[in-house]
């Protein structure tokens, strides 16, 4: 087979689009691919400009191309970077990929170029990015499972931990309540027993008086194993969420003017208690809560006050809130324990060998945040100690 002919039949038979045009954009030859491609019969290209191949609306540009290609001819692909479009006879558009190889003979200058139908490619990379795309929402919507099956498995893990963390907390209260009560309820109940066997003897004496002085004191002890019950009470309510706020409409004044005349008897021999009220006297609030913290706050004022204390109770109310402050002359709050007044058990340094459970601050505290109020308090040792609340109003 001579050159010539086997070069002709790689261009008949190349299953690749090829086609030859002149400097002047005419098609020279053109092989049975190309023609096939381009929906034409054989020879009907030949002559034509290489833009009856271009859709209209890319042909001036290319007309453009094509003059700057013949300025700088060489070998190149068409459109690098950039999706190219070819248009058959019948005008449908298609995508290409274009390849143009410039070649001189003594008839003039040419190009050829190898054009090949990128439609199947064009579709299978679609479909490969639509599939990657897919993949990845996939994987998205996994990760957020997962993610969230994580942030439910360290829910569980935290309110394992809470409900471990309250079940320790609730062990630790009935352990310290139990070393507690043995200490605290000693002392009260062996003084029930010397004084009804007293009370024994000095009624066979007909001693009335000192009868009268041991029946005090038992009812003194009787209140302090009282005042303990009612505190670890109060304390286990709270954990077990049974305190609630449920405020109603009182008259304040009043109110506190009641409970103030009901803790007169409870004060030291010569102690002076007080009630002073400013601003409206009707508020919307807890009166139960109010007279537990009062109650406590009184009772610790007259505990660690003198036989001759000043305790002054006082109310003040305004639109928004209740504001309730009680001041004592006492033997007052040391510096290192004020840190700690709040904390359940705790007892200052000045206080341990007056009767106490240290869990009546801790209760207060407790009451005046479910009431959404503050608490504060200033204190000097051996001055005393002015706590003062404010409560807002359930208007």
């Amino acid at each position: 087979m001579e050159r010539n002919e086997g070069i002709d039949n790689l261009f008949l038979f190349a299953t690749e689009g090829i086609l030859v045009a002149n400097e002047r954009g005419e098609i020279v030859r053109i092989n049975p691919s190309a023609e096939k491609l381009f929906g034409y019969q054989t020879g009907e290209l030949v002559g034509q400009k290489i833009e009856s191949l271009i859709p209209k609306r890319l042909t001036e540009k290319h007309v453009a191309h094509r003059e700057n290609f013949n300025r700088n001819p060489h070998p190149r692909a068409m459109g690098a970077g950039k999706m190219l479009f070819a248009m058959k006879k019948d005008g449908s558009e298609f995508p290409v990929e274009i390849s143009l190889s410039p070649y001189t003979t003594s008839e003039g200058k040419f190009t050829i170029g190898f054009v090949v139908d990128i439609t199947e490619r064009i579709v299978a990379e679609e479909k490969l990015k639509n599939y990657s795309i897919e993949l990845e929402r996939q994987v998205k919507n996994r990760t957020l499972i997962l993610e969230e099956a994580i942030e439910e498995l360290e829910k569980t893990k935290r309110d394992l931990h809470n409900a471990l963390e309250k079940e320790r907390e609730l062990n630790e209260l009935k352990s310290r309540f139990v070393s507690m009560a043995s200490h605290e309820f000693r002392t009260p109940l062996t003084t029930m027993m010397s004084s009804l066997s007293l009370i024994t003897k000095y009624g066979d004496q007909n001693d009335k008086e000192n009868q009268s002085k041991h029946v005090t004191k038992i009812k003194t002890s009787i209140h302090n194993l009282t005042d303990i019950l009612n505190d670890f009470l109060s304390i286990t309510k709270f954990e077990e969420g049974k305190i609630e706020n449920q405020p109603e409409q009182i008259n304040i004044r009043l109110y506190i003017g009641e409970i103030v005349s009901d803790m007169q008897p409870t004060t030291k021999a010569s102690q002076q208690l007080f009630y002073t009220h400013e601003g409206s006297e009707t508020v919307v609030l807890d009166v139960q809560l109010i007279r537990n913290i009062l109650f406590n706050l009184i009772s610790n004022a007259i505990k660690f006050s003198p036989v001759d204390g000043k305790i002054q109770v006082h109310s003040s109310v305004t639109k928004e809130s209740l504001v309730l402050s009680v001041m004592d002359n006492g033997v007052g709050i040391p510096d290192a324990d004020q840190r700690h007044l709040f904390e359940r058990f705790f007892r200052g340094n000045n206080v341990t060998h007056i009767q106490g459970t240290g869990l009546g601050l801790a209760i207060v505290a407790r009451y005046v945040e479910r009431m959404n109020g503050t608490i504060h308090f200033e204190s000097q040792e051996n001055k005393g100690t002015t706590f003062t609340l404010s409560i807002p109003q359930n208007l």
